[in-house]
């Protein structure tokens, strides 16, 4: 078993969301300010997250956070 699926995550990193730009995959996803969130996830699906509650973790993993077509704001990554 891998116990990484399994612990809480370990970092965090604010993330500016950008088009281009892909990070190291992500754990979680905190949301600072509620909205929309499009990423790519990690199998490599784009997707956007409607209306995501603020002050939450969100358990996403993924590789990239769009600029356009995301509306949160205070994003933080956790691995």
């Amino acid at each position: 078993m891998d116990i990484s699926s399994i612990t809480p995550p370990a970092t965090a990193e604010a993330i500016t969301p950008a088009d281009a730009t892909y990070i190291t995959p992500t754990r979680g996803v905190y949301v600072g300010v509620s909205g929309d969130l499009k990423v790519i996830m990690l199998d490599g699906t784009a997707v956007t997250f409607v209306g995501l509650a603020a002050g939450v973790i969100h358990p996403i993993v993924c590789v990239l956070i769009y600029d356009t077509g995301t509306t949160a704001t205070s994003i933080v990554a956790l691995r």
